[in-house]
């Protein structure tokens, strides 16, 4: 019997499961006259040997998916295994690959997938892993003319499911893609688009029923903002939140439990209510709740087209704390045109929301590929602030590997200076003479 025509091998890493998931998930109902198989590779080694072991293969490709501050590392380990075991084909896909494609490129993958990636991945097994004419796609030809394919085609979300059943590998369910939001740090607008898609009721309920009878017993979700699920614009459903979280809890039964608002997905302050705060503790079973504030100053906010106050973030806190629920706070520190004055704002909040009992989740600004502050500098912490994030950590109040982020900001800002583009960072903040309060500047 001969060997199947294509090899997909997954460059298999925790941090990433998801993306593998739904292309395989895509491709385990997509019907196709090119036989392939799939190797799972968990570390830089076993791809290696997974490249030797497929090498009769008229072709291998292997899938990478990584986020903007894991580049660098990657493209050491890509080299490594390229010069270990070559004649694959290298496939990069994920935001990074879409904000950067002529970079990843240059980084030394051979394709990169731009946009969401099912239908383009579908089509390249359909071509036996041969790129041609294939929408969603940047690389090079064999006289090494770059070529450009445009972004790949956006489906509606339930078009394909949300993870495999072949392999038996879930993962929490992307009830929304896209975001409306827009903020001007974050990639996800910027790659899904600034609007709304959502899964159905009816398509989540039937990955909930397959859960349950593998015996899996926890229900999460993927969102960018979890009440804005079954919503258009920023006015949060709370009719289609309940139907989703009623349907959840029924389908996964009184063993089980549902979770929502907690990792991996977060809420953003002005959806904080009452109302909404009802529905989690009536189907759900955390017992804490994210919630985005990002800043303590205003001017800030604002600047990053956040679309919320501070004041909307100290009402979410009391609001989650009277409910009874433990309150993690995101905040990010040294954004484009911070000054101390916004710094001590931050941290004045912080020490305020943790006296009320929050913990603050404290990341660094890191100037992400694809966003409009892809060229600012490089967010950074002055001493006096790192002491008094330092104490918060060490009461408890404060968790995050914001130093490690320090880094990654740093090595961001200069492969984003050896290829500026210029106009493309918008809303920065202008640092403001001594003494002045000022206000926003858009």
């Amino acid at each position: 019997m001969s060997g199947p025509e294509l090899v997909l091998i997954l460059r298999y890493r925790k941090a990433v499961t998801y993306g593998h998931h739904v292309l395989l998930a895509a491709l385990e109902e997509h019907p196709t006259t090119t036989t392939y198989e799939v190797v799972f590779a968990e570390t830089a080694a076993a791809t290696v040997e997974a490249i030797r072991a497929a090498n009769g293969a008229p072709k291998v490709l292997v899938l990478w998916s990584f986020y903007s501050p894991d580049a660098a590392a990657l493209a050491d380990e890509l080299a490594t295994i390229k010069e270990q075991s070559p004649g694959a084909i290298h496939v990069a896909g994920g935001v990074h690959a879409t904000a950067e494609p002529v970079r990843t490129l240059d980084a030394g993958w051979d394709i990169a997938a731009v946009g969401e990636g099912e239908s383009t991945l579908l089509t390249l097994v359909d071509q036996a892993g041969d790129p041609s004419g294939i929408q969603g796609l940047v690389y090079r030809d064999d006289t090494g003319r770059l070529i450009k394919t445009g972004k790949a085609h956006r489906e509606p979300l339930g078009t394909y499911r949300a993870f495999p059943l072949t392999y038996k590998r879930m993962n929490p369910i992307e009830i929304t893609r896209g975001c409306v939001y827009a903020c001007r740090f974050c990639q996800t607008p910027f790659m899904f688009s600034a609007k709304f898609r959502h899964r159905s009721v009816e398509n989540v309920r039937w990955h909930v029923d397959r859960m349950r009878e593998i015996g899996k017993r926890d229900v999460r979700f993927i969102t960018p903002t979890s009440l804005s699920y079954g919503a258009d614009d920023e006015e949060p459903d709370l009719d289609a939140v309940e139907k989703l979280l009623a349907s959840c809890k029924e389908g996964i039964g009184p063993e089980g439990r549902v979770f929502f608002g907690s990792f991996p997905s977060e809420i953003r302050p002005e959806h904080m209510s009452v109302q909404a705060l009802a529905l989690v503790k009536k189907y759900c079973a955390n017992d804490n709740l994210i919630v985005g504030a990002q800043s303590g100053s205003e001017r800030v906010l604002e600047a990053a087209k956040r679309g919320h106050d501070v004041e909307s973030v100290r009402r979410a806190v009391r609001l989650g704390i009277a409910a009874g629920f433990r309150i993690n706070v995101d905040m990010i520190f040294g954004m484009p045109g911070e000054d101390p004055a916004d710094a001590e704002a931050s941290l004045k909040l912080a020490t305020e929301l943790a006296g009320l009992g929050a913990r603050i989740h404290s990341h660094v600004f890191m100037p992400l590929p694809g966003t409009p502050w892809r060229d600012a500098a490089p967010g950074d912490v002055d001493p006096e602030t790192i002491k008094a994030v330092s104490r918060l950590a060490q009461q408890g109040a404060l968790y995050g590997h914001w130093e490690k982020q320090r880094r990654h900001a740093q090595q961001l800002a200069a492969a984003a200076a050896e290829s500026p583009r210029p106009g493309k960072s918008r809303t920065l903040l202008p640092i403001r003479p001594q003494g002045q309060a000022g206000g926003v500047t858009a």
